[in-house]
């Protein structure tokens, strides 16, 4: 097999972005974040599990007083996620007045998102933003100000660098779409 191609379970999937590249778009979102919040300690909130890889990167280059929280998302489900969020698992913080920075690995329907933003808005923040690996603008389903893209990229299947098929692809360093 090709070294630019891996298999996992029954797809092929082929280099889309290397790591090299990954590291450079966060290190921009990474200055960007460190001039906007200079003086006031925001609270990131990485999205789990996909984020993982994304928020590790990101945070050993903020710089500022910060404080950082990992949360899960429960859906209401059928087969699949409705991307309907239920319930927020694991934020333990009063974010009343806090400027809060919520870290996801993409965001495409923004489905997950809207329910996300909407739960912590009546939690009266001082500020909410999103901060995403990806972005998928053509998939967007709701109005979303997604402050903080690293990279938007078109409709494509893609694993690695958090992301996953099925479990698998999360531990790999670069980004990988399926091959049609």
């Amino acid at each position: 097999m090709d070294p630019r191609t891996v298999k996992l379970h029954d797809c092929e999937f082929s280099t889309y972005i290397f790591e090299e590249e990954i590291i450079a778009r966060v290190n921009m979102l990474a200055e960007q974040i460190n001039k906007e919040y200079e003086h006031k300690q925001p609270l990131f909130l990485a999205v789990l599990n996909g984020s993982f890889m994304f928020t590790a990167d990101l945070m050993k280059r903020i710089s500022i007083p910060c404080e950082i929280s990992f949360i899960r998302l429960a859906s209401y489900q059928d087969m699949q996620s409705t991307g309907k969020v239920k319930e927020i698992l694991g934020l333990s913080e009063d974010i009343h007045s806090r400027h809060v920075v919520v870290l996801e690995d993409i965001v495409d329907t923004g489905h997950t998102v809207h329910g996300l933003l909407q739960q912590l808005k009546e939690r009266k923040p001082a500020s909410v933003e999103v901060a995403t690996l990806l972005l998928k603008p053509d998939c967007l389903q709701h109005p979303l100000d997604v402050k903080y893209v690293a990279r938007s990229i078109p409709n494509d299947f893609v694993v690695g660098y958090g992301l996953d098929y099925n479990g698998l692809g999360r531990n790999l360093r670069d980004i990988y779409k399926i091959i049609s």
